[in-house]
């Protein structure tokens, strides 16, 4: 099926490893131009944009916190400069933490809420700005299972992801007029390389406990979540906004 990517200009936050890189490559595979935006993971960015500029279409690696907001406006003008204006947004990036909710302090809140809360509306209000004057576009933003249903030692975490359903569904409503579409995908744990923080380093037993949550009895891989991506992005889904969309393997059912 041909999801009429080809050409689009994406942008994916976190993007230098893990899920966020394999997003980014799966545009890559079906024509579209990518920045692989990232923080701490130039390397991992930098070699992604190569392989998906060896598929043929342009991608280039982009730097920014996001918790800085004029190192954010300066990334998505960087982006607009190198590969044209932003089709799609894919909100990624964020911070995580396992640990007990009376355990925490105000610094461990810090920068969950800044990257995963003000982060995300700092990106978004910049490239919706973009898209405005473009005409349209696509923002999906990837949120965790434990913003929905709530998780033990990932309070803070929870609390923080939870805000990605508001933010979908408003950012639906308020820009549906300027052909903006907003969606989200709700997954659970994916074998990434955080894999070890998300579980706390679990042994065999644990595992077992872990994915017996799981009808399908295994976790997620990153190959079973892009395609939902892809598809919310494509013009295919021109219909469909302000949809939370879940890819979990079972773990939890709206």
């Amino acid at each position: 099926m041909d999801l009429q990517l080809t050409g689009k200009t994406v942008l994916v936050t976190g993007a230098g490893q893990g899920l966020g890189r394999a997003i980014g490559h799966a545009f890559a595979t079906e024509g579209a131009n990518v920045a692989f935006h990232y923080h701490s993971s130039s390397a991992g960015a930098e070699e992604a944009a190569k392989e998906a500029a060896a598929l043929g279409v342009r991608a280039t690696a982009i730097g920014a916190d996001l918790q800085d907001g004029p190192a954010v406006d300066a990334a998505v003008a960087q982006v607009k400069a190198q590969l044209g204006p932003i089709d799609i947004l894919v909100n990624n990036a964020a911070a995580t933490q396992s640990k007990p909710f009376l355990e925490t302090t105000e610094d461990d809140w810090a920068p969950q809420i800044g990257v995963t809360v003000a982060g995300t509306l700092r990106v978004t209000q910049a490239v919706a700005k973009q898209m405005v004057d473009n005409g349209g576009g696509s923002i999906v933003s990837l949120m965790g299972d434990s913003g929905r249903v709530g998780e033990s030692r990932l309070l803070v975490t929870a609390t923080t992801r939870s805000t990605t359903v508001g933010l979908t569904k408003s950012l639906a409503k308020e820009l549906a007029r300027h052909g903006i579409r907003a969606n989200a995908v709700s997954i659970a744990l994916v074998q990434t390389g955080s894999l070890d923080a998300h579980t706390g380093n679990a042994d065999e037993a644990r595992m077992k406990k872990i994915l017996a949550a799981y009808p399908l009895r295994r976790l997620g891989r990153p190959e079973d979540i892009t395609p939902t991506v892809l598809l919310l992005a494509s013009p295919l889904s021109s219909w469909t906004t302000g949809q939370v969309v879940s890819v979990n393997g079972g773990y939890a059912m709206p």
